[in-house]
């Protein structure tokens, strides 16, 4: 067997090995053509007929060199399953030859043959593409606001037909920061450097690998006469950020316009960086409040799978007076439907029709003896509770059952995102990832196919009682050949799946008369209306911490409005107790409090990250008490971040909010980076590395840059006057915090103890 795929699995960072390479050929420049095979083939080659602008055709005959083979970058970019791994050690068969790119405007024709060692010929099918060039055209940008297109610096890739990509430079003067991009982890300021735009599931060590699950087209250039920029396009864009020449932003996007004809739009927008935000939000759509509650300690654990273990969590907070407001259940599900609680019992529902929570038994010795009786027990107890949900339909292990049902019902009713097959027509898409790989996808953009997914989900709010859900994993759509419903293919469309997932859910929670409360990691231009957002997996280290940092704060810059993270990690060995209290005292002072921790087969000792379970394994008798006193302080900051959250989403000033909003033209917003306002009145400079000293000068002094006007040491009263940079001791139980004086009356208790 011999397998070519033009445009590979879709990773957006690897080129497979069975892929051409670049998708698009350029003329002029290599062109790689590269198949797998199984281990009885012994030589390649590929048929080659090229047809220039004139019509004069050739045609050649190349040999294929055998290739180490690759499987979508796992070598790079990690990935959740062993598995995935485990297909490296698999035989090699990669075969590839590269050659020059013809003219611009050719067509290039081929197909593989491989000949086995017993002589059998086999073939792919025939394959069609364009060679593109670079040319200038001046004429292919709209923008609206003050228009700062470099003139001159527009050009486009184009086959003569099509045009694939644009690219054009922004000026960038002297002392200006580049900022915002969605969710960022590596820093503030992204000048002198290169990212990108594109959705991708970055399995921890986001910060190091500089991807990110939410992206933005969108940037804040700080420090000059204050402005911003919006590409109004959901497919991939590259932004060189004055890395290359450090007095321009070189813009490159992926399009697909005729040629001759605007091929994207840029909006720009004057002020500061509220202003341009503001601007930016009525664009693209705006946070709505969420209920108080959101606002209290959120708490959850991958081995809490059962219902005796998640209501025993609940009762140790209750116990040891840590108050808590939602608990996120993750592995509450068959883990193949998930619809249906594990152990239930239930009569297939053959056409794939959503159930009522009257079709279920649960078994009084099964994991969920009564899921309404616990959620009704926790509301009591003034706990919302969240269920865990993933987009996709699994086909591994074959499914049977309910799942089996679905999967069909799924394909028979054309809910789902496709893909073309060899022949060119299309099949339902299979998961190209390596989480629950090979899995149907929803298409969730589609109103109807939402409707269809969710509809199986709404006994849980309508009858069991939940209040929202933990939209994970929506990173899964790869490939720009992919077809959704409304006629639009992957490039367009994949990363616009997460908003549309989020918005999903938050439909059917709002169609039962609750609050659209969704928990998301992933999402893109668009987010900003729907629901709360958590920074994705990582380890428990000091540098992933702040690495979670620049990514709240990056995430508020672009509008993300309810935001938070695993504090200290929830992935790995457990956080020192140092770490595990220096995250809660930064996780105090961000939209979302939470801890979380991953699922490690119940091994002994746990690995929960909850605060008794930290203080038994590290033995710091601190831990519990300090985390208490936070969890506590959190407590009463919910009226102000409540009130504030409102003031936001009127004004747009993020809650969260860099220093820079503030004071654009402050230097010390730039050289102290991660520190924010909280609200109007807080200012948070939060200890984010080891060997803080607690006093009497013993170890590391934590420096903070406190900003212009008049404030308060929010634990002792002091009065200090900045701009100022400060060294402090700060001991475990405190966070570095500073009330603006004239919010000292209404908000010094509530840091009284």
């Amino acid at each position: 067997m011999i397998r070519h795929r033009p445009r590979g699995s879709g990773h957006p960072y690897s080129v497979d090995t069975e892929q051409r390479s670049p998708v698009d050929p350029i003329a002029g420049l290599p062109l790689t053509i590269g198949v797998r095979a199984t281990p009885d083939v012994v030589d390649v080659e590929v048929e080659l007929v090229v047809v220039d602008p004139t019509g004069r055709r050739t045609e050649e005959r190349l040999a294929l060199a055998s290739v180490a083979r690759t499987s979508r970058g796992q070598t790079i970019d990690g990935g959740h399953l062993a598995s995935a791994q485990a297909r490296l050690a698999r035989a090699a068969g990669g075969w590839s030859a590269t050659f020059e790119a013809p003219t611009a405007g050719s067509s290039i024709r081929y197909r593989m043959s491989g000949r086995t060692a017993t002589g059998a010929l086999q073939r792919t099918r025939w394959f069609e593409t364009r060679s593109a060039a670079w040319r200038p055209a001046d004429d292919v940008v709209g923008s609206t606001g003050a228009g700062r297109v470099v003139p001159g610096s527009v050009s486009v890739l184009t086959d003569g037909e099509r045009v694939h990509r644009v690219r054009f430079s922004l000026p960038l003067e002297a002392g200006e920061h580049v900022t915002g991009f969605g969710e960022r982890f590596d820093a503030l300021d992204h000048r002198g450097s290169s990212l990108d735009s594109v959705v991708f599931e970055q399995y921890k060590s986001q910060g190091a690998e500089r991807k990110t699950y939410l992206p933005m087209p969108f940037a804040h250039v700080v420090g000059g006469e204050g402005w911003g920029f919006h590409l109004r396009t959901s497919r991939r864009v590259w932004f060189d950020l004055g890395a290359s020449d450090s007095d321009v932003i070189v813009v490159e996007a992926e399009t697909d316009a005729p040629e001759g004809g605007p091929a994207i739009e840029v909006a720009f927008y004057d002020g500061t960086p509220t202003q341009v935000l503001d601007a930016f939000l009525d664009e693209v759509g705006r946070p709505e409040e969420l209920p108080d509650w959101v606002f209290r300690l959120w708490a959850s654990g991958n081995e809490w799978n059962t219902q005796a273990e998640v209501v025993r969590q609940m009762d140790h907070h209750r116990e040891h007076d840590v108050p808590v407001g939602s608990v996120v259940i993750e592995a509450w599900s068959d883990e193949s439907t998930f619809t249906a609680f594990r152990d239930a019992r239930y009569a297939i529902s053959d056409d794939g029709a959503p159930h009522r929570l009257s079709d279920f038994e649960f078994p009084a010795e099964g994991a969920w003896p009564d899921p309404k009786g616990m959620v009704d027990e926790l509301h009591d107890r003034d706990i919302r509770v969240h269920l865990w949900q993933i987009p996709l339909l699994k086909l591994r292990p074959h499914p049977a059952g309910q799942a089996k049902a679905d999967a069909l019902a799924a394909v028979r009713e054309g809910v789902l995102i496709r893909e073309p097959d060899a022949r060119g027509d299309l099949r339902p898409y299979r998961n190209r990832g390596w989480w629950f790989p090979l899995s149907y996808m929803p298409d969730l953009t589609d109103d109807r196919a939402a409707r269809w997914w969710t509809e199986k989900r709404r006994y849980l709010v309508d009858e069991v009682g939940i209040d929202g859900f933990k939209t994970d994993g929506g990173e899964h759509a790869w490939g720009r050949e992919l077809a959704y419903l409304d006629g639009t293919r992957g490039d367009e469309s994949n990363n616009r799946f997460p908003v549309a997932y989020a918005k999903a859910y938050g439909d059917l929670l709002r169609s039962a008369g609750k609050a659209p409360v969704t928990f998301s990691r992933a999402g893109f231009t668009g987010s900003q209306a729907h629901g709360a957002f958590w920074a994705g997996d990582e380890n428990s280290t000091w540098e992933a911490f702040r690495w979670s940092m620049f990514a709240g704060l990056s995430a508020a810059a672009s509008g993300i409005l309810y935001w938070g993270w695993d504090l200290a990690g929830f992935s790995g060995p457990l956080p020192s107790a140092e770490l595990y209290l220096r995250a809660t005292a930064a996780s105090a002072f961000v939209p979302i409090m939470q801890y979380h921790s991953e699922f490690n087969h119940h091994r002994t000792p746990s690995r929960d990250r909850t605060p008794w379970n930290i203080a038994e394994q590290t033995g710091d008798e601190r831990v519990l008490e300090v985390f208490r006193e936070f969890a506590q302080l959190r407590e009463r900051l919910v009226p102000y971040l409540a009130a504030e959250a409102a003031h936001s989403v009127r004004t747009s000033a993020p809650l969260m909010r860099p220093v820079y909003f503030d004071h654009p033209a402050l230097e010390t917003a730039w050289s102290h980076p991660l520190q924010w306002m909280l609200g109007r009145d807080l200012f948070v400079s939060p200890v984010l590395v080891e060997g803080v000293g607690e006093g009497e000068g013993g170890g590391t002094v934590h420096e903070l840059a406190l900003p212009p006007g008049s404030w308060r040491e929010a634990w002792t009263g002091e009065p200090v006057e900045g701009p100022a940079v400060l060294r402090r001791d700060v001991p475990i139980d405190r966070a570095p915090v500073y009330v603006r004086a004239e919010a000292w009356d209404r908000l010094g208790g509530v840091f009284a103890v």
